[in-house]
């Protein structure tokens, strides 16, 4: 990767993705229940693999997935940490959407799946020549 990343193109992206996953939100009456649980946590996900990439724009695709996973299950499992102050921030809309709730290990997969379908994006599509 001689240039690096499209910043462009991934802010681009982050955008679109972040508008799918509140759209599954909005639809969820029209999807089966298994894809209601997971598939905000795989979009989730995957917007945070895009922003590594958006930020670390020169760096390898193995370094940007593992930044998405690190930062990932860090804030699932800050959802163990149950604190007033935290707790009100999780209430308000944008602490709800970035830190969530409850910490669930399927969450974990879900983070997984997500940031893998970003690796399989970047390698067989965005970085294609």
């Amino acid at each position: 990767m001689d240039k690096g990343r499209s910043r462009i193109r991934f802010i681009i992206l982050v955008f679109l993705v972040m508008g799918l996953g509140l759209g599954s939100r909005v639809l969820s009456a029209y999807m089966p229940q298994i894809v209601n649980l997971y598939l905000g946590d795989v979009f989730w996900a995957l917007m945070i693999f895009l922003i590594m990439g958006f930020i670390f724009r020169r760096s390898s695709t193995v370094f940007t997935a593992t930044s998405a996973i690190l930062f990932s299950y860090a804030i699932e499992f800050s959802q163990l940490y149950q604190e007033p102050w935290i707790n009100a921030l999780r209430k308000t809309t944008l602490g709800a959407l970035v830190l969530g709730f409850g910490f669930l290990w399927s969450d974990l997969l879900a983070y997984t799946f997500g940031i893998g379908i970003g690796v399989f994006l970047e390698k067989y599509w965005l970085l294609r020549k």
